[in-house]
């Protein structure tokens, strides 16, 4: 039986950061020397934010930018085309009472279910107005992650061709904490290159780093400039 030997490929912006020839090793020595994260400091800075108070216009302007970058999501066994089709609807108002209320940035769904939220939205799709809503799916096994490259691929594949404006992939957490750097990073390179479209433009890769399964902030950072390296926009 093989074992997986990283195939580590450049990109334009690995390139620019870590200079020449990418490799393994380049790839750990940037990782590692990366400083640490002060989690005190973290705490305190998220502290802050939780007791802020936000009034008036600013309040109201503030919940519209938050209503305008919600993904609008369904990721359930359960899932029906009707189902997917009415979130899609509500995307495009998601107060009926206030008609000002901007729509969302996106739906969230399975791949299979990419091509009726698609229909569903008809002309408020971002393609045919700057107002509107994009249709993100999740891919590579989400949400854990667990299957190989070539399943991943398949899946992404298939939702790019149904119409997904983005694609959610999980990073393989068990490889990035056994210190596989190279294969995770393969794996978003990967995913990157299958979400091309047939007319050379590409959807938006979202990488999800499941930070909660990460441990600490420094992973957490570390894995924030792997998915970067790697192509994640």
């Amino acid at each position: 039986m093989s074992t997986y030997t990283p195939a580590v490929r450049p990109t334009t912006r690995s390139q620019t950061v870590l200079g020449g020839t990418i490799t393994e090793k380049a790839l750990k020595r940037f990782l590692e020397g990366i400083p640490g994260v002060d989690a005190v400091g973290a705490q305190a800075r998220a502290d802050g934010f939780a007791s802020r108070s936000i009034k008036t216009t600013s309040k109201a302007w503030g919940l519209d930018t938050i209503i305008s970058m919600v993904d609008l999501t369904t990721l359930e066994g359960a899932d029906t085309p009707g189902k997917v089709k009415t979130l899609a609807q509500k995307a495009t108002m998601p107060d009926p009472m206030d008609p000002s209320a901007p729509s969302v940035a996106a739906v969230c769904v399975y791949g299979d279910m990419v091509a009726h939220v698609r229909e569903s939205l008809g002309s408020w799709h971002i393609s045919q107005r700057s107002d509107g809503v994009a249709i993100a799916a999740v891919a590579t096994a989400f949400p854990s992650g667990r299957a190989s490259l070539p399943v991943k691929i398949l899946d992404t594949e298939f939702a790019v061709s149904e119409g997904a404006d983005e694609i959610d992939m999980v990073i393989d957490r068990g490889a990035f904490l056994s210190g596989s750097w190279g294969l995770v990073y393969d794996q978003i390179m990967a995913v990157k290159e299958a979400c091309a479209r047939p007319d050379g433009s590409y959807a938006h890769l979202k990488v999800i780093l499941e930070t909660g399964e990460l441990a600490t902030l420094d992973n957490v950072r570390k894995a924030s400039w792997l998915a970067i390296l790697a192509g994640a926009d």
